[in-house]
């Protein structure tokens, strides 16, 4: 990309001097894993379940494709574009929520997915980025507006949400959103106070969910007690991060992807300890720290309450759901049916993750205009209209 000098004036040229291309980078190293971790695990599986061998394949690198596409297009918008994408987005979104719960499909008890040709959808992946990203205009727009009811509007929004994930039930979802709304109030200044209360309303809710939900309280029960219940898969995991030590057992060689059930999805971690050993595990690691890290530096030299609260929630829900897939993989916590970005079986993940970060690269480039502090909800709609 040396071609594009400082003097090139073309859209493309000037995206290309303003974004952060650190992680555009390691987003693309993490698609490249996705690829080929999905070549090592998937054959298998697909073969287990008599489908074709390369079914999960053809799907994955479309999904991902389609996931690139999406970082490099969402990264483009202007910060009130990417406003506008999310308003529309998480309306349609939570519309398509409400839908599951009466025309949804039915898997293991919930009801979180719709289904479309070639995949199903869930709607709930994609209301997570859009709603960080409202969140963080309404939390911003009360501060500039007078009389604009804008924390009432968020919990409101919070409050929706968390009543249809309950109903799916989705608990995990519903955890991730609510840490991403929390982050969002600490960083718009809520009293440490009130944020301990939240954090407390967390526990509490989790320990009601574990007398409410059979399920939660199964994995909670098997996560405390060795003893208790079916440990197959985790125990399956391990044993696979044993075989593959510091540098793996080799590609293609490993032995847990014909054992597990979602060694394609959820247990992808485990194949890729097998087969490619600590130090790949650390790379990915690392790639998904670079990711929040340098984005978070990035936000300290931001003066737009707006970019940085929105961006903050989206960069807590895409490393919660990294941290919570490797975790669970280990067994350092409760085994949980979350996506590794990027490199997990999905297509709602894929894509919702490349949305997610898409806007946070779009938030986080050097750009004009935008949403600025003082512009106001009145002159807001008014630049809308205008544009």
């Amino acid at each position: 990309m040396a071609g594009y000098s400082r003097t090139d004036d073309s859209p493309f040229g000037r995206w290309w001097r303003n974004v952060d291309r650190t992680t555009l980078v390691c987003t693309f190293i993490l698609i490249g894993f996705g690829y080929i971790l999905m070549l090592a695990a998937s054959p298998a599986v697909a073969v287990r379940i008599g489908a074709s061998r390369n079914m999960f394949i053809f799907k994955q690198v479309m999904f991902l494709s389609v996931a690139g596409g999406i970082v490099t297009g969402v990264s483009m918008l202007s910060r009130r574009t990417v406003l506008r994408l999310s308003l529309v987005g998480g309306a349609i979104m939570l519309g398509a929520t409400m839908l599951t719960l009466v025309h949804g499909i039915e898997i293991k008890g919930a009801r979180r997915w719709i289904a479309l040709p070639l995949m199903s959808l869930q709607p709930s992946e994609f209301l997570k980025p859009c709603f960080a990203v409202v969140t963080g205009w309404l939390l911003t727009e009360r501060r500039i507006s007078r009389y604009f009811p804008g924390m009432l509007i968020a919990f409101g929004l919070y409050g929706l949400i968390l009543l249809l994930l309950k109903s799916q039930p989705d608990i995990g979802m519903l955890t991730v959103i609510t840490a991403v709304f929390l982050v969002q109030l600490f960083v718009d200044g809520l009293n440490l106070i009130f944020v301990g209360f939240g954090f407390a309303c967390m526990v509490a809710a989790g320990i009601a969910a574990f007398f409410i939900f059979p399920h939660v309280r199964s994995r909670v029960e098997r996560f405390m007690h060795p003893n208790v219940g079916d440990h197959y898969q985790i125990d399956t995991a391990l044993r696979a991060f044993g075989n593959g030590g510091l540098m793996g057992r080799g590609p293609g060689e490993g032995r847990v992807k014909d054992l597990l059930p979602d060694a394609h999805a959820d247990f992808v971690f485990a194949v890729a300890g097998e087969e490619y050993g600590l130090i790949i595990c650390l790379l990915i690691i690392c790639v998904f720290a670079a990711i929040v890290v340098r984005t978070l530096l990035r936000l300290i030299r931001e003066d737009d309450p707006f970019v940085v609260i929105a961006t903050t929630g989206l960069l807590t829900g895409f490393g919660l759901q990294a941290f919570v897939n490797m975790a669970s993989t280990l067994h350092l916590i409760p085994t949980k049916g979350m996506t590794l970005p990027f490199i997990s079986y999905g297509g709602s993940s894929a894509m919702s993750v490349a949305l997610a970060i898409g806007m946070v690269v779009a938030l986080t480039r050097q750009q004009p205009g935008g949403l600025r502090p003082g512009n106001g909800f009145i002159t807001t709609l008014r630049q809308w209209r205008s544009a």
